[in-house]
């Protein structure tokens, strides 16, 4: 294995490990948000300083990759890869703070049974991206994409229901929003999962689909490969 090759699978792993960490972090902020755990809601947010500094780390290794002069043009899109999926990252893992923000400032939050199946949903969007991630798996990739259709739904029955109880006094205006604070981040999360899913297309197939009006088809190989 040439030295590009050994750094580029350093970096790798460290993104995956980064991943993992940022899992970690949603399942935590999701559990202390519908537990109502001030420690656990504490921990998620002590563990963002370490997310930030492996991203700030992870990029300066990408520009380390770019002075090895990668040759093919798939070693080009590991890098293109693995600097945007550790952007995504980073968002996804401010998204699990703002939850956990959440549990420490407001006083009784909704938890209404729906926004628990929502966020249920949202963890496994991204246990399932980072598993797709590692394995390059382009089919896992797509169903995780399929997913987020239903998570807007969710967002959308959610808004409606609170917008009827705050017309009808049944929750306060300051609880309310606490509740879309928390499903907008729970909604941001399942975006930054798909992103990272047309990017493992991408890396696999050279196919950009981000931009596609119907979203992301089977891909195929370009035709210059």
């Amino acid at each position: 294995m040439d030295e590009f090759q050994t750094s580029l699978e350093s970096v790798l792993n460290d993104l995956l490990a980064q991943g993992r960490r940022v899992s970690d972090m949603c399942l935590q902020s999701v559990e202390s948000y519908f537990s109502a755990s001030t420690e656990v809601a504490e921990e998620v947010i002590r563990a963002d300083a370490t997310v930030d500094h492996v991203d700030v780390q992870i990029e300066r290794d990408c520009v380390g990759l770019m002075r090895l002069r990668p040759e093919s043009e798939h070693d080009l899109r590991w890098i293109l890869t693995i600097v945007k999926v550790n952007n995504e990252l980073e968002r996804i893992a401010d998204c699990a703070v703002n939850i956990a923000e959440t549990v420490l400032t407001a006083d009784d939050p909704e938890r209404p049974d729906t926004f628990q199946v929502m966020t249920n949903s949202v963890v496994g969007m991204l246990r399932d991206t980072v598993d797709a991630l590692s394995r390059r798996d382009v089919d896992l990739a797509q169903r995780v994409l399929g997913f987020d259709d239903a998570v807007d739904q969710f967002k959308r029955e959610l808004g409606e229901r609170t917008h009827a109880a705050l017309a009808d006094g049944r929750v306060s205006v300051a609880s309310a929003l606490h509740l879309f604070k928390v499903v907008r981040s729970a909604e941001r999360i399942a975006d930054h999962c798909t992103n990272i899913c047309e990017q493992v297309i991408y890396l696999q197939s050279g196919k950009i689909v981000r931009h596609l009006p119907t979203g992301w088809t089977q891909p195929e190989l370009p035709a210059d490969e």
